[in-house]
């Protein structure tokens, strides 16, 4: 029996959680590695530094491969592309031990969290139902996110 109630906790969210859910889940997840990594660099701690950004890369990888290619084209061929970038940053960070490139991917996968967020129902969204207002410009960036 485990004895960490937080683990218990997260792995009955993974497991009860619609699609939305884990792809924000994962964002988190990312988020909070990158959070890590950076905590780690600026100790000098390179081997926690490294496993950081590994585990963020594995959760972006996941990101990339669950793209619904068929249903939304446009959009994950977008987001591909996006994931790429974040992949390069986190490489570039780890290889030249350097906190700028973490910065990016950071600011990068929140902004996508944010509109991640935005795609969820009123009633699940963490400001209790209120909507961020969208710029007209960034509306497409949102195409299959309905209330």
């Amino acid at each position: 029996m485990r004895t960490n109630r937080y683990q218990n906790y997260f792995d009955d969210e993974v497991l009860s959680a619609d699609p939305l859910k884990l792809v924000q889940l994962l964002y988190r997840g990312a988020l909070d590695s990158i959070v890590a990594a950076r905590r780690h660099l600026r100790n000098g701690d390179i081997r926690a530094r490294s496993r950081a950004i590994s585990k963020a890369m594995t959760i972006v990888t996941e990101l990339t491969l669950s793209l619904n290619r068929q249903a939304a084209a446009e959009l994950s061929r977008n987001l591909a592309g996006l994931y790429d970038y974040v992949q390069k940053l986190l490489i570039q960070a780890n290889a030249r031990q350097s906190e700028p490139p973490l910065i990016e991917a950071e600011r990068l996968l929140s902004t996508l969290l944010e509109a991640w967020t935005q795609c969820a129902p009123a009633e699940q969204r963490p400001s209790g139902g209120k909507a961020r207002t969208i710029e007209p410009e960034r509306a497409d960036d949102l195409v299959g996110c309905t209330d």
